[in-house]
């Protein structure tokens, strides 16, 4: 919720605006740390959640290391005082020029995502003369129950290594002189929101880490990726996932040997619900069959309502009317698609009324566009207002 002050100062700063809540992100992250940290596991963030350098900088105070799926990423996270030996770079398509630069810096680990993939990474090591450390992303054909557009872990899907390719991946590892095989690696998917998946993960992973300890591999990590969600329907009652329950599960049904590390690659679950979209009412519509709240935040703000038909809570800041109304709140922006939430009931709006469009915290700033040469927005931290 936004006191009365805090609505106030907002009225300061031209909308619309990102307003991240600090202390909901440090709660966030004490709960990580105590559930996950604490007990030896290692937690990566997601940049590509949100690369906010202020967000960033909670997130790396915490302990937890960076996630990248870009050469930018990686850059970003080093620019932002991550260790090199914190950064591990996924990312099914790393451009020869993103993975030198991971070389050069001596990164963590690289999850390799092809058979090809670790042939170039072999060759661009070879020629810098150094190794590099990979884990082998594998698809394990897991459905996370989410939409199909942030599914990552079913055949299907681009992302990893197909089961049956681990053969010739075998077979090639003798000849890769400049590969360090470190580990295995998992991502299911983004938003689930039920832990079973994680359940079946875990049982695919103890499969496979004995597939490599049968091969006389032994592997140090095991990296069960990511993608727990966040609750967008009531933002204020559930602002903490519940890492308690997450974290246990793989401690329950995980089969590690003393000597190996668990990975997560956490993102949405850490700043998803610090962050609003503040946005203004510019106009008020009154259609045939519809009646419209046209806002001046739209889809080049926020692009998940368009793109995944996402719901976001949508919270009235000042001022509150007795009469009530149904509206579908749109954007400026010349799309149909450009529409964040359809008849949705609010005291009777205004121009001039301030919308707090909650759960932004990951997959909103970083997503945004200038189509139709839209201007960029500012970012708004609570210590700023305070």
């Amino acid at each position: 919720m936004f006191s009365e002050t805090r609505i106030s100062q907002f009225r300061d700063h031209t909308t619309p605006f990102y307003f991240y809540d600090l202390d909901v992100l440090k709660q966030t992250l004490q709960q990580i740390d105590k559930h996950g940290i604490q007990k030896g596991y290692h937690v990566h963030f997601a940049l590509k959640a949100n690369h906010q350098p202020r967000i960033l900088e909670e997130i790396r105070k915490a302990g937890l290391g960076a996630d990248c799926v870009s050469g930018g990423e990686v850059q970003r996270a080093l620019d932002c005082g991550f260790e090199p030996h914190q950064i591990a770079f996924a990312g099914v398509g790393k451009r020869d020029s993103e993975i030198n630069l991971g070389l050069d810096h001596n990164i963590f680990c690289f999850n390799c995502e092809s058979v090809q993939e670790l042939q170039v990474i072999n060759e661009l090591a070879e020629a810098k003369d150094c190794t590099a450390r990979i884990a082998l992303r594998i698809n394990p054909n897991v459905d996370a129950k989410t939409h199909k557009y942030i599914t990552t872990g079913l055949d299907e899907n681009k992302f990893g290594i197909n089961e049956e390719d681990l053969p010739l991946i075998f077979e090639l590892l003798p000849t890769l002189k400049h590969i360090d095989l470190i580990g295995i690696h998992f991502h299911i998917g983004s938003q689930i929101e039920e832990l079973k998946p994680f359940r079946e993960l875990c049982d695919r992973a103890n499969s496979l880490n004995q597939v490599f300890s049968d091969k006389g591999i032994q592997l140090k990590v095991i990296n069960v990726g990511g993608g727990y969600g966040i609750n967008y329907a009531d933002p204020d009652g559930n602002a903490i996932p519940d890492f308690e329950h997450f974290f246990g599960l793989f401690d329950e049904h995980l089969n590690l040997r003393d000597d190996q590390e668990l990975h997560f690659e956490l993102g949405r679950s850490v700043t998803g619900q610090c962050g609003s979209l503040i946005t203004e009412v510019l106009y008020t519509k009154h259609g045939r069959q519809k009646n419209f709240a046209i806002i001046d935040a739209g889809m080049t703000e926020l692009i998940r309502p368009a793109l995944y038909q996402a719901k976001h809570s949508i919270q009235l800041l000042t001022p509150i009317s007795t009469e009530t109304d149904t509206y579908d709140v749109v954007g400026p922006i010349c799309e149909s698609s450009d529409t964040f939430r359809t008849d949705l009931e609010f005291p009777k709006l205004e121009r001039g009324n301030l919308l707090a469009i909650r759960s932004c915290g990951a997959y909103g700033e970083v997503m945004k566009s200038q189509y139709n040469l839209r201007q960029g927005i500012d970012s708004v931290f609570s210590v700023d207002l305070d």
